[in-house]
């Protein structure tokens, strides 16, 4: 049976989710075989298995890390915001319900805990190695008696405990000694060490903190974390872009504005944008932002009613329009594709209470919404107007979406399970309005070039030379999980986790 660890933390986006991510990339480099775990999480920001199931993003990242296939065991329970109330729960990768908050913390979960039981079993019994993660904080005391996700599970899986804190935050010593004492005796003692997290400057300076906790607590502080302002992974939910690294910078460069919707989803689409040298992408923060746009995207959203609505009745549809007049390239994925048509239709109720809501009107299609929901992984080849190249991505929406007019497609795709190729997003006839279902659009260097050198050629910069080497994502990615695992074996006391956890590094659970 597979031996445990565990992250909890003192509070939400303390660290543990990219903790995790380094701990099953260490824990790989040291010859483990390691599937990341995680009950419950709660994120618009998801992924699709081959299988075409859903779990969310920061486990699938923590599985790459792992170098080990994605599953849905990993997330076996997953909680996707349509609006303040409503929830889209997601039971092994597939749409299990609708429920408001309320109704959901209060709701017998034996048949939820026993999904999440029965899918630790079965990594347990294909990994050596399992690295859990906590949701929030492991004491939040209205929340306790229905939560899934921390101490049960630590219970669950017999595993050690590492408790996170985020210095930044400030009031650590309180956060930190106040978790401990609400946990009772027999989870605390599930805790085997203390990690400080976002140090700033030099770690001695820390010293008498580290002194103070472990004298004040017993338990030993096995690491404090510097700050590191850009990590390079993907971000679990949109906390993350108050990152400085998502704001409009000063530097030089054609500026690529990210409309900010209110129900984002899988934003980290957008990431590739960042490895261009050239480009300035940013989120907006105010419709007038959209005035310093060369090129607009929409991203995905949970909600294409709602934030449709939103957009009209804030002054982004307004900003937006003047943006299309000015001939800037615009781009949409997923929801942001739906709200380019004519009108989105929601007949069933699924999103809104509306049955219909006039779109943007820049592509002749009509979307309607239907259940169920499509998750699916497609590969094929842009058309011979955006040059043929290969393309791959992976679909997460409820909506179908049909031309009303004359409009040229983007690629032809098939799933892995379907050799059956079809038409895939629409492209006006002029280049400058695109809409894709294909979240990871951008990821492929083919359509990136095609689309980013529109947005060149209304700037008047220069196309990157045809033989350079493509970036790739993946690469790009593998180098920022292994420098977060440097980093973190450079301050985390590992044969100490190891310890805690009952290994020995000559245990022949080694590869």
């Amino acid at each position: 049976m597979a031996k445990s660890l565990m992250v909890v933390g003192t509070s939400s986006h303390v660290g543990k989710s990219i903790l995790v991510t380094a701990l099953c990339r260490i824990m790989r480099q040291d010859g483990f075989l390691v599937a990341p775990f995680k009950v419950q999480n709660m994120s618009r920001n998801s992924a699709v298995t081959p299988e075409g199931l859903e779990l969310s993003r920061a486990q699938a990242v923590q599985a790459e890390a792992a170098q080990t296939p994605v599953s849905v065991h990993m997330n076996p329970i997953l909680l996707k915001p349509m609006n303040g109330h409503i929830s889209q729960v997601v039971v092994q990768g597939r749409v299990h319900s609708h429920q408001a908050a309320l109704s959901y913390m209060h709701a017998e979960k034996g048949d939820l805990w026993r999904v999440a039981t029965e899918s630790y079993q079965y990594l347990a019994e294909r990994y050596s190695v399992i690295v859990l993660e906590g949701a929030g904080s492991p004491v939040e005391m209205n929340l306790k008696a229905h939560d899934l996700t921390n101490m049960r599970a630590a219970k669950m899986a017999d595993a050690a405990v590492l408790l996170v804190a985020d210095i930044e935050r400030g009031g650590v010593f309180a956060s930190v000694i106040g978790t401990l004492d609400l946990l009772e005796p027999d989870e605390r003692v599930r805790i085997a060490g203390i990690v400080i997290n976002k140090f700033r400057g030099d770690p001695t300076l820390f010293d008498d903190g580290v002194r103070f906790l472990e004298e004040k607590t017993g338990i030993p502080v096995l690491g404090v974390m510097p700050y590191v302002p850009e990590i390079g992974i993907d971000e679990e939910d949109s906390l993350g872009l108050t990152s400085p690294r998502y704001q409009l910078s000063s530097a030089n460069g054609a500026r690529i504005a990210i409309v900010p919707l209110p129900h984002l989803a899988n934003f980290t689409d957008v990431d590739a944008l960042f490895l261009e040298t050239d480009m300035v992408p940013f989120f907006c923060r105010t419709p007038e932002d959209l005035a310093k746009a060369d090129a607009v995207i929409i991203p995905g959203t949970k909600n294409t009613m709602e934030d449709l609505m939103w957009l009209k009745s804030r002054g982004w549809a307004t900003a937006l329009e003047k943006v299309q007049r000015r001939g800037c390239p615009i781009l949409g994925i997923c929801g942001g594709y739906q709200m380019l048509g004519e009108v989105v239709c929601d007949p069933e109720g699924l999103e809104s209470m509306q049955s219909e809501v006039t779109g943007l009107g820049w592509l002749p299609m009509k979307t309607t919404l239907v259940s169920p929901k499509r998750t699916v992984w497609v590969k094929g080849r842009l058309v011979d107007a955006w040059g043929g190249h290969s393309v791959s991505g992976y679909e997460i929406h409820m909506g179908r979406s049909q031309s009303t007019g004359n409009v040229l497609p983007l690629a032809e795709v098939h799933s892995a399970d379907d050799d059956t190729a079809h038409q895939e997003g629409f492209v006006t006839n002029d280049g400058k309005i695109v809409g894709t279902y294909l979240h990871g659009i951008l990821d492929n260097p083919g359509f990136r070039d095609q689309w980013l050198n529109q947005v060149r050629q209304a700037v008047g910069l220069a196309a990157p030379e045809s033989n350079r080497s493509p970036v790739s994502m993946q690469d790009v990615r593998e180098q920022a999980y292994d420098r977060l695992a440097t980093m973190v074996r450079g301050h985390l006391q590992m044969d100490m986790v190891y310890h805690a956890m009952g290994i020995e590094r000559h245990d022949p659970i080694l590869d």
